[in-house]
């Protein structure tokens, strides 16, 4: 039986992380999220997110985004390559809803998978 389990490492935890993937990422992108990947040495693909009070200003909003996009990681972890990804939420993304922001993230990891 597959797990489908958001272990620690699974996260994308320290700055030494998030360097090493926005120096040669590979990119997908939508006018609301930005996917950034990057191969790494493990066996399995870890995520790490970046929702800037910037972009979305209220905290339940940006809780909102982040338990979207790692509920959607996990659901399609087994189907990603070993890739570090990093999230990067844009300007108007607090105006979708649940449905299509899963779908956008859907969308994107089948980039990334390819």
């Amino acid at each position: 039986m597959v797990a489908f389990a958001f272990s620690r490492e699974l996260r994308l935890l320290t700055p030494k992380h998030f360097a090493f993937v926005f120096k040669q990422p590979q990119r997908a992108s939508t006018p609301h999220v930005t996917v950034l990947g990057r191969l790494n040495t493990l066996r399995h693909p870890r995520v790490g997110l970046t929702v800037a009070k910037k972009h979305v200003k209220r905290a339940y909003q940006r809780n909102r985004i982040k338990r979207l996009t790692r509920e959607s990681f996990r659901l399609h972890q087994h189907a990603l390559p070993p890739m570090d990804f990093v999230i990067i939420a844009k300007k108007g993304i607090a105006d979708l809803n649940n449905h299509a922001l899963t779908e956008i993230l859907e969308k994107l990891w089948c980039r990334h998978h390819r």
